[in-house]
Order: structure tokens, then C-alpha cells, then sequence
């Protein structure tokens, strides 16, 4: 109930902003096509310490998530829909010799339960899942909840700045990935430098994580907690089912780990994009990334840029606790003694080293951009990257894909046309993606998904006072599982509104 009394004073705190719309100005923070949020205007700085929160900005969002998800087979799956309604408010200080510090507080709720699920399949929701708390649901039957995700303190000397608490923290393999209700933030410390030309530096020690359902930060790899509860840790749909407490017990390995991001990326040589990624979770898994995007412009102004990008993943010991493959299906302990299963695809059921490539080629003009991707993943283990970065994203992901298993082949052809940069329909943008997924049959024992093709598309409006629009579109015609039933066909629909003020 306090939950929900907070909910209502914040919605209203919101709600009277509104009056506040846009005047002509520009506005403090806008949307971009995948609904992330671009901050235009930031506080300054100032003189005196008085002066530091005086001067700061608040920043406020409203949002509202429909889901209605159908599986093409009720015998093998259960429909599901969810519906969330909440918002934020964020405030940023100004900046005092270079110190300034915010805090963000989200908050949602589901207070309609015609547009919900019922509570006892609350573990059925699919990409709805995130509008609410599956643990605080069936643990209190609470359909609300608010939580400081982000909460940080920065300093910035030239052209290098140091950020110490809950933050949002952008790379190639975590994503705040915000797309729901409540982003997906890191407890620790990042520092960042340009202090070289055009090259951006940065590195991030994170203790713990908070994923976009969840009202605490957990442990950013072990699944489950120390009661088997599947809720209470790491739930991501892209966890490693195999690094649960009760194996890292097992295994005489700690619970408690960290998350360290390591990158850089350079742009002295004209039209050249480079990008490098170390992530490790020391004594599980780490991998080292090497991305290319070279811009070749033509006449009529077009331009064409092929991209490449190289995941390699290192077993640092995660694989014989949790074995190679996501769904955890290939290692069972009993006591202190694993026993790995080498008869479901995997020729190295007990070892996390693996790698994936991907290319592309992406076509600009104007209004329109066009997009064919390509990717591969070893015949190893699956990838582990359960941080909402998607390895595959930006070549051949899909909307709610998960195409990073072992011995995967996907190709993408995209295209995004912007009708009000055209002059044709004032702030309507469209998007259409169709995707082709080869997964490896002889690994479906172990729980990856059939051969699949997807046709995803996205409908987005912006008011241009603050107010957006989306409509999302995914239909997934998939195989029969070697079983003979077809248990991954569906169709997702997805509608949000955003207002930002």
C-alpha cells in the first residue's frame, strides 16, 4: 500500500507538469527511435557549494507498456499480456570545481487486472515481465513497486571524469536497454578520459546489478539465491542457467562476484570507427571484442558502411561449474561432483571458451536507412553476456532474440524510413526488420529453440511536445522441435506512450 501511495504521489507530481509543455523551446530531453532517452540540456557550472543543488535540473517521464503475447501452440505454451503504467524523476545537480552528483527514482505499477496477468502465471509473462516484479508478486501479491536505480556522485578534471555509485553504464555489452518501465543499472565506480585525440578511454569495476524487474541490486552472474529461488538473483532471459548459487557452492567457488568493462574506441582515421571490449567476471568468464565501421560516402548523397565485429569468450572456470551451454542442462552436481552430459550437441559440455562474428553493411540516404547483417557463433559454448548489451546487437538481433547460442547462423535485412525528415508525415518514423535464425538441431535437448523467421516492425510518432508513440510488431514462424511439436512460434504486439518534461 505504501508502494502504491508513492506510485500515485509521483504519477501526480508528474501529471501537473504537464501543463509546462513545449513552448518552441528545446526541450531538456528527447526520444530516439529505439526509445532511449537523449538529454539536450544539462545543468552548468557554478561558483559556490550553495549553488550545486540550487541550480540543478529535475527531469520527469511518463510511461505507460501494453504486451500481448500469442503462441501459435495453447497446448505447449500459455498466452500472456502485461500492462504497466508509471514513470521517473531524475535530477542532476549542477557542477561545483568539477563535483555534481544525480539520482534517478522510477517507479511502476499494474493497477489494471483485466490487462494483466493472473498472479499464479506470473512466470508465463514474456517481454511483459519487466512492467512488474515476479518475485514481489508471488511472494506479497504486489503489482508496484519504486526504487532509486540511480543514485551517483561524478568528478570531472579536463577532459576525464570519474562516477562512483548506481548508474546507467552504455557499452557493447551493458545496456540500461530501457525500453519497459525501469532501466537496467550498475552499482560501482567508471572512470573515462578523452584526454587523447579523438579517443575515448573508460573502465568500470561494478559490484552489483539491477535488473529492470527487480527493486534490489544482486549479484551480476549467479542465478538463483541461496533459498533456489529464481527471482532473487540474476534472472535475466539471457542468464546462464548452469551458475546458480547452489553450483557455485558446490564447485567451493564464491557467490559474489564482479563485473569489469574495459574499452576504448578511436576515430583518428577519417570515416573509421574502432571499437575494443574486455569484459571479465573474474574466475567465470571473460571475452575480448573488436569492432570495425568504415563509412565510404557516394554521390547523390548516400553512403555505404560496412561493419565487422569479433566476440572471443575465455573459460575462466565457469564452465565446469555451470557447463557450456545457457539453460544449464549439461552439468548436474551431486555433493561436491559434477557429471557433464556430452550427448546434447555440445562436443565440450564442461567449457565456456567459444566466439561469434558478425558483418554488415548499412546503407544511408537521407530519410532512409537500410541494413543486412550476418552472424556466426562457434560450434563451442553458448555466449554468456547477461547484461542486456546483446552481442548480437545492431547486426542480427531481433526484437525478443536470444541468437547468440552455439553453432548459430542468423541473417538480417532491416530498413528504417524517417516519413517526417521526408516532409511526408510530421513525426512518424517507420521500421521493418526480417530475420532468418539456423539454430543447431542436435542441441535442442539441451534447450535451444528451432529454426525461426522473424518479421519484426516497429511504428513510432513523436508529437514534438514531449509526447511519443510506439507500436511493436514481432511475428516468429518457427519449425517443429525434433519432438515434433511447435513450441516457438508466435506473434508479440507492443504498445507504448512516453511523455518526457
Amino acid at each position: 500500500m505504501k508502494l502504491l501511495k508513492l506510485s500515485a504521489v509521483a504519477a501526480l507530481t508528474c501529471a501537473l507538469s504537464i501543463t509546462a509543455q513545449a513552448d518552441g523551446t528545446k526541450q531538456k530531453r528527447e526520444l530516439k527511435n529505439n526509445m532511449m532517452v537523449k538529454t539536450n540540456i544539462v545543468p552548468g557550472k557554478v561558483d559556490k557549494l550553495s549553488e550545486m543543488f540550487t541550480d540543478g535540473m529535475f527531469y520527469g517521464r511518463l510511461r505507460t507498456n501494453y504486451f500481448k503475447w500469442d503462441w501459435k501452440n495453447d497446448n505447449a505454451n500459455v498466452d500472456n499480456k502485461a500492462f504497466g503504467l508509471g514513470g521517473s524523476l531524475k535530477y542532476k545537480s549542477a557542477t561545483y570545481n568539477g563535483i555534481s552528483a544525480e539520482a534517478g527514482f522510477y517507479f511502476t505499477s499494474s493497477p489494471i487486472r483485466s490487462l494483466r496477468q493472473n498472479e499464479s502465471q506470473v512466470g508465463k509473462v514474456k517481454a511483459g515481465k519487466d512492467t512488474f516484479s515476479r518475485y514481489l508478486v508471488s511472494t506479497t501479491g504486489t503489482w508496484e513497486y519504486a526504487v532509486l536505480a540511480e543514485a551517483n556522485i561524478q568528478y570531472q578534471y579536463s577532459k576525464s571524469k570519474a562516477i562512483a555509485g548506481r548508474q546507467i553504464f552504455e557499452s557493447f555489452l551493458t545496456k540500461s536497454n530501457d525500453t519497459k518501465m525501469i532501466p537496467n543499472t550498475f552499482e560501482g565506480v567508471v572512470l573515462e578520459t578523452k584526454e587523447l585525440a579523438k579517443t575515448r578511454i573508460r573502465g568500470a569495476y561494478f559490484t552489483a546489478q539491477k535488473l529492470r524487474d527487480h527493486t534490489t541490486f544482486h549479484d551480476v552472474i549467479t542465478f538463483k539465491d541461496e533459498a533456489g529461488n529464481s527471482w532473487d538473483n540474476n534472472d535475466d532471459s539471457a542468464i546462464h542457467k548452469g551458475l546458480t548459487y547452489q553450483n557455485f557452492k558446490a564447485a567451493g567457488k564464491d557467490v559474489n562476484h564482479e563485473l569489469i568493462v574495459f574499452d576504448a574506441r578511436n576515430k583518428s582515421i577519417k570515416n573509421l570507427k574502432v571499437d575494443v571490449t574486455y569484459g571479465a567476471v573474474p574466475g567465470v568468464v571473460s571475452s575480448l571484442t573488436g569492432e570495425l565501421n568504415y563509412k565510404i560516402a557516394f554521390g547523390g548523397g548516400y553512403t555505404l558502411t560496412p561493419g565487422v565485429r569479433y566476440m572471443k569468450q575465455f573459460d575462466n572456470g565457469g564452465g565446469k561449474v555451470g557447463g557450456a551451454s545457457l539453460k544449464g542442462k549439461l552439468v548436474t552436481w551431486t555433493g561436491n561432483t559434477a557429471t557433464y552430459n556430452a550427448s546434447k550437441g555440445y562436443s565440450t559440455p564442461d567449457s565456456l571458451d567459444s566466439s561469434l562474428w558478425m558483418a554488415r553493411l548499412v546503407l544511408k540516404k537521407g530519410p532512409l536507412k537500410a541494413k543486412i547483417g550476418y552472424s556466426a557463433v562457434a560450434d563451442e559454448a553458448d555466449i554468456v553476456a547477461p547484461w542486456r548489451g546483446f552481442p548480437t546487437g545492431g547486426y542480427t538481433r531481433a526484437m525478443a532474440q536470444y541468437n547468440w547460442y552455439a553453432n548459430t547462423k542468423t541473417i538480417n535485412v532491416e530498413a528504417n524510413y524517417d516519413f517526417d525528415k521526408a516532409g511526408l508525415v510530421p513525426g512518424f518514423s517507420a521500421m521493418a526488420r526480417y530475420a532468418i535464425q539456423n539454430f543447431d538441431e542436435t542441441k535442442q535437448a539441451a534447450g535451444v529453440q528451432a529454426d525461426s523467421k522473424i518479421l519484426h516492425m516497429d511504428f513510432r510518432e513523436n508529437f514534438k511536445n514531449g509526447l511519443y508513440a510506439k507500436i511493436r510488431v514481432g511475428l516468429v514462424n518457427a519449425d517443429a522441435r525434433t519432438s515434433g511439436i511447435n513450441k516457438d512460434s508466435y506473434n508479440e504486439y507492443r504498445f507504448e506512450l512516453n511523455y518526457l518534461f
